[in-house]
């Protein structure tokens, strides 16, 4: 794992997965633990207290660089940190739980919430594996969901699903039958992870397979960036949603048949009777 320090003032960090792993166990009277920690969007006020304290009283941080970079203000000098690409989030998980059998109380950071999309899983395998023992607590944040509705209006007011549109880990044979099921009964959909510079085909059949069941005028909610430098908001339509610059740090919200534009906000009823 790729090892680096936030700045001078805090300790280059070495992990050594090749420890005893008698030596390694977790004692009762360890001090030891993990928090599993949801920064949000990314903006430091968006952060809930919890998280923002997690953050500000670890030995050692571990996470993807960039989310590492957004919290890098409240990262107390002195602390260790690891941080590395996406795609190494196991030697991420196993680093966590090695810190935290050295007695040390260590955060790992998700963007949004840990447990969607995030690390918290991830972490709570890896050290049931190594049979670690430590206590481990999940600190939920914003998700990129919850977050881009709000800046959209109120689009998730009734039942909601959220499907990644990254085949990396999950198929797209299972991703297919996903949207067919969420578009075929009327849920208002969430893409996380839509397209990338390499990866634009996805969101191109998903768009296919929403024609199926939605009609063109369908509002769509797009936001970038959400929560961080250069948010941009657009509502669209389903017909018009190609259209839209897209990438890895967009959501994007797909009405259901009642999702309407009202003024310039996005909103999906929730059944009162007006």
């Amino acid at each position: 794992m790729r090892t680096r320090s936030i700045n001078s003032s805090r300790k280059k960090s070495t992990f050594n997965p090749q420890k005893n792993e008698t030596e390694r166990r977790h004692s009762s009277s360890s001090r030891g633990r993990i928090s599993v920690v949801g920064i949000g969007p990314g903006a430091i006020e968006q952060m809930t207290l919890e998280a923002r304290q997690a953050i500000e009283t670890a030995e050692a941080v571990v996470g993807y660089k960039t989310y590492v970079k957004l919290v890098e203000s409240i990262i107390k000098p002195g602390t260790e940190v690891f941080s590395g690409i996406m795609g190494k989030e196991v030697e991420r998980a196993e680093a966590a739980v090695a810190k935290a059998l050295e007695n040390k109380r260590v955060v790992v950071i998700s963007s949004g919430d840990p447990g969607v999309y995030g690390m918290a899983g991830l972490v709570l395998e890896v050290a049931d594996l190594k049979n670690a023992g430590i206590p481990i607590e999940v600190v939920p944040g914003v998700t990129a969901a919850t977050a881009a509705a709000a800046r959209l209006g109120a689009p998730l007011v009734s039942d909601f699903a959220v499907i990644s549109l990254s085949d990396l880990l999950t198929p797209w044979t299972l991703i297919e039958k996903r949207l067919h099921a969420a578009a075929e009964a009327d849920f208002v959909i969430v893409f996380y992870n839509p397209q990338s510079v390499g990866r634009k085909e996805p969101l191109a059949k998903a768009h296919q397979i929403l024609l199926e069941y939605r009609k063109p005028d369908t509002p769509v909610g797009i936001v970038r960036q959400v929560g961080r430098k250069g948010e941009e908001t657009t509502i669209t339509t389903l017909k018009e949603m190609l259209a839209c610059e897209v990438d890895m740090a967009t959501t994007i919200i797909v009405g259901n048949s009642t999702t309407r534009v009202v003024g310039k906000r996005m909103v999906t009823p929730r059944g009162y009777d007006l």
